[in-house]
């Protein structure tokens, strides 16, 4: 049942069943992905993809903290974990807190399924794990971070832009005075910190897991990373790069299309979770496939 329109039919066919049919439905596939994988398994959703929802409400933040320690509680951790993916990022440091959770609970045993988008520090969290299972309507994105909705790698690029053209034309100040005066006194340096700190995590990642086989896993990690984060190449911070891409950078990276049964499950749990938010005032869920989750609402 992997389609919208089945899954669509299916609420409606449990409608007249269950008081909360999607919840039915989440549990149920969740449940038997756990089974197919023998593995536990978490749905982090964010409800970003609605137009309606505050940005705050939707992206990544500490407070996601609260749902992963309940959808952790009382698993089998020598099992693993298969962490499905569904968001826009959001704060640096609660990513690198979450990864950091995640790696002492489950170790290097945890692997990201990303049914259609992980951006940002969604993406660093994919990275974090062994593998990232994707399929070709997968998108993972740059990890460059941004300050205050400003790109930081770009501030760092018209900052150096600035004084290259100062030096070649003097007469020039008056005009990048004016386009550098609008950022406080030290964003400029903020911004370095975050570039620094969002490709130190990236790499730490990639070679604590993912590389740790390789034979030099530091190496390979800086290379990927450097990729990821390269804002010059991906232009925009919500640049999608396709299954495809991912592998072409170097990243393990798992095919959904590889079985048949896989697919389905994860498709239909994506799809009930999209039909979640389509229909309720529900902007993140985080649940586990014994059914206990973590609902972030917003006022509609």
């Amino acid at each position: 049942m992997p389609s919208w329109v089945e899954v669509s039919k299916e609420i409606e066919k449990r409608s007249n069943e269950e008081e909360a049919p999607l919840d039915g439905i989440r549990r149920e596939y969740l449940s038997k992905l756990s089974e197919k994988r023998g593995r536990n398994v978490i749905a982090y959703y964010s409800g970003w993809l609605r137009d309606d929802f505050n940005v705050s409400a939707v992206a990544l933040s500490d407070a996601d903290m609260n749902g992963f320690m309940g959808s952790v509680r009382g698993l089998k951790r020598k099992k693993g974990l298969d962490l499905i993916l569904h968001t826009p990022g959001g704060d640096l440091a609660a990513a690198e807190s979450i990864i950091k959770y995640l790696r002492s609970c489950f170790g290097n045993d945890v692997v990201a399924i990303v049914p259609q988008l992980a951006m940002s520090a969604g993406t660093m969290i994919a990275c974090s794990c062994k593998e990232i299972v994707m399929g070709r309507q997968s998108s993972i994105g740059p990890t460059d971070p941004q300050l205050s909705g400003v790109p930081a790698s770009g501030v760092v690029e018209e900052f150096e832009q600035a004084v290259k053209a100062i030096k070649e034309e003097p007469e020039s100040v008056e005009l990048w005075t004016q386009i550098i005066g609008k950022y406080h006194p030290t964003f400029l340096g903020d911004c370095q910190k975050a570039i620094e700190a969002s490709l130190g995590i990236v790499r730490d990642c990639l070679a604590r897991n993912m590389f740790a086989d390789n034979r030099d896993p530091r190496k390979r990690a800086r290379e990927v990373a450097a990729k990821l984060s390269d804002h010059s190449a991906s232009a925009m911070h919500n640049r999608h790069f396709s299954i495809d891409e991912a592998i072409a950078m170097g990243l393990k990276v798992g095919k959904l299309e590889d079985d048949d049964e896989f697919q389905d499950l994860v498709l239909t749990i994506h799809h009930a979770y999209i039909s979640t938010f389509s229909q309720s005032s529900a902007a993140k869920i985080i649940e586990n496939h014994q059914g206990v989750r973590w609902i972030q609402t917003v006022r509609m």
